[in-house]
């Protein structure tokens, strides 16, 4: 990897951290896109490992806020759909997978914009997890439809609940993806080399996000989804 694309994939791991740290969500449809421009051979276990630290980060500082029964409905159907992103990584290939990365993005996004005021059930929390797990393994995304369950509660409650449930779901996921041999020592020493960017991204983030309704960013990081996502499939 050139200088040139290591710093440009550090700066989106800093904005992506920011952006998650303060409202709850953003960070693979930020990072996922570029990766997939810029180092394809990263994902999703490069992607993966860097939002270990960052969640534990988040659901360390706001843990009071955690929605226990919604995130252990949720963890269920996240273990069940680790199965079905383990069949995507191994039925498509290269290309394949950035088309299914760059529609995953933008339907993920538009999902998130749409979708209308309702309170969440426990069939909601399972059938947010299981997406999720069929997504996140396969493609490093998995926010939007945990975002989707819990975009009505409380800031505090979303990125509690979202973090606690990423970190969860991404160390199953890394398992699987080891025990399946889709996980290389390149894809974790690139994702420790980016961890200090991270760390940036993580402690700017502390400074406004409890001054921070989340809106204006979490709309940002949606349009800048299905921008990235559209320009993806474009080059595929």
């Amino acid at each position: 990897m050139s200088l040139p694309v290591f710093a440009l994939i550090a700066a989106a791991v800093m904005l992506a951290a920011f952006v998650q740290g303060t409202t709850g969500v953003g960070f693979a449809l930020i990072v996922a896109p570029i990766l997939a421009f810029l180092a394809p051979e990263l994902l999703p276990v490069c992607l993966l490992v860097l939002m270990i630290p960052l969640n534990v980060y988040v659901a360390w500082r706001e843990w009071p806020a955690l929605d226990r029964s919604g995130a252990g409905w949720i963890t269920f159907g996240r273990f069940l759909g680790t199965f079905g992103g383990l069949w995507v990584l191994t039925a498509l290939s290269a290309s394949h997978l950035s088309i299914l990365i760059g529609v995953a993005t933008i339907l993920a996004a538009v999902a998130t914009l749409v979708a209308p005021s309702f309170t969440p059930g426990r069939q909601a929390y399972v059938a947010a997890g299981i997406i999720t797990g069929v997504t996140e393994t396969a493609t490093g995304i998995g926010g939007p439809p945990l975002a989707l369950v819990y975009q009505h509660q409380a800031a505090a409650i979303l990125r509690s609940t979202i973090a606690f449930c990423f970190l969860v779901g991404e160390l199953i996921s890394l398992a699987f993806l080891g025990i399946a041999g889709r996980a290389s020592a390149s894809q974790f020493a690139a994702a420790l080399l980016l961890v200090p960017t991270l760390v940036v991204g993580a402690m700017l983030s502390r400074l406004v996000h409890h001054r921070v309704g989340g809106r204006l960013l979490r709309s940002f990081v949606l349009l800048f989804a299905m921008v990235s996502g559209a320009v993806l499939l474009f080059r595929t």
